[in-house]
């Protein structure tokens, strides 16, 4: 069989996600056509500029955000960077060096945090539970009065587990404390409003959401302060210095809508192939565990554990069948230490070298879930007898 014939099941959304055709034509003008750049006062660059203002309009209106407030970045990495370190210089001016995060951040968090307990900031990390959970109560009790950044993520980018944002919101706006949340792989998922959620600095994606990759968002609130980013231009209102990817910020804006608009049939439909996903893997393959919390999750995510074969063996296998999957986040892929999440819960090396993240969406079919239930079994089978 040919390569081109081979049947491909994409199974790795958490990773990215594949380029929509409204995002695909919405970049095309401005890559060749209207290629002006936005500071120039010519038509060409009036014509780019519109376009990112436009864009800005829509991401500010799916997270009931003003559009002050939004500020375009490279992506969901630079924008937690950018979010964690503004808020930690601007707490510093008063004293306040204290910061208050979890131990199974994505490593754009946990990273920014370990350069800024160099720089003599104090970072308390908060467990989860075995299922991956955050309570309201751990955060309240961390709270201290030299606190200055909560940062939370909406939703775990490997085990799937939906935090309690409202009310961590609540409890740090009662404080005075800014709250910072990872919404990289919550946004789309599930309903977000900054305003009602109390949430000061908020952070997502396009390549999530079916926009391309090298674009994403920093929501900072206008009662946040906003350090500069980089340093030079007046773009992004003097804090990202730089001309803007137009044709990206385009390709965004035209997917923002589609990605908040309908959540909660869409993410029906997925929950139901998920769980027939899950249910069938538990009928036919013996000795394996789901990770994370099985009613607070995202609604493609599937994380498990299985008992005696190494992960990435198996995703060799999966891709010689066309089944495309990770063993966790593929910002880590390169890794071999066990996956720093499924360590946070309670699982010891072998269990956490052991796992398989399958994450479907609304692209994906029944007959996708029928085939990774066929040919996922037997590459389990077959690593076990090799073991």
């Amino acid at each position: 069989m040919n390569n081109k014939d081979k049947r491909i099941v994409y199974a790795d959304n958490a990773a990215t996600t594949r380029l929509s055709v409204k995002a695909y034509e919405a970049m095309i003008p401005f890559l060749r056509e209207q290629f002006g750049n936005p500071s120039s006062v010519y038509s060409l660059g009036r014509n780019a500029a519109k376009a990112v203002l436009e864009a800005r309009k829509r991401v500010a209106d799916s997270l009931g955000a003003d559009v002050q407030e939004i500020y375009f970045t490279s992506g969901g990495s630079e924008a937690d960077n950018w979010a964690i370190r503004s808020a930690a210089f601007a707490g510093a001016k008063s004293g306040k060096k204290h910061i208050i995060t979890t131990s199974f951040e994505h490593h754009a968090v946990l990273r920014t945090c370990e350069f800024l307990q160099k720089q003599g900031f104090d970072v308390t990390y908060i467990r989860p539970d075995s299922k991956g959970l955050i309570s309201p109560s751990q955060i309240a009790d961390a709270i201290r009065e030299d606190t200055c950044l909560v940062t939370v993520m909406y939703a775990n980018n490997e085990i799937g587990t939906i935090q309690p944002v409202s009310e961590i919101g609540e409890i740090c706006r009662s404080k005075g404390v800014t709250f910072h949340t990872d919404a990289v792989q919550a946004f789309g998922h599930v309903e977000i409003n900054v305003k009602t959620q109390n949430i000061d600095m908020l952070s997502l994606s396009g390549h999530k959401i079916h926009a391309p990759k090298g674009v994403g968002v920093l929501y900072a609130s206008k009662r946040s302060e906003t350090t500069p980013l980089i340093h030079g231009g007046s773009q992004e209102r003097g804090r990202r210095a730089g001309t803007e990817n137009v044709p990206a910020i385009a390709a965004l804006g035209a997917v923002i809508g589609d990605a908040v608009s309908g959540i909660a049939e869409r993410t029906d439909r997925v929950r139901i192939m998920r769980d027939r996903l899950i249910d069938g893997l538990f009928e036919r393959v013996p000795d394996i565990t789901l990770n994370g919390d099985m009613t607070s999750r995202l609604d493609g995510n599937v994380n498990i554990s299985i008992k005696g074969i190494e992960g990435e063996s198996l995703l060799m296998l999966l891709d010689m069948e066309g089944i495309c999957a990770s063993s966790g986040s593929a910002c880590e892929s390169s890794s071999l230490d066990p996956s720093h999440v499924l360590k946070s819960i309670g699982l010891d090396d072998n269990a956490s070298k052991g796992s398989l993240r399958l994450t479907i969406n609304e692209e994906n079919t029944d007959e996708d879930i029928e085939y990774i239930l066929d040919k996922l079994p037997k590459a389990i089978e077959r690593l076990r007898e090799l073991s």
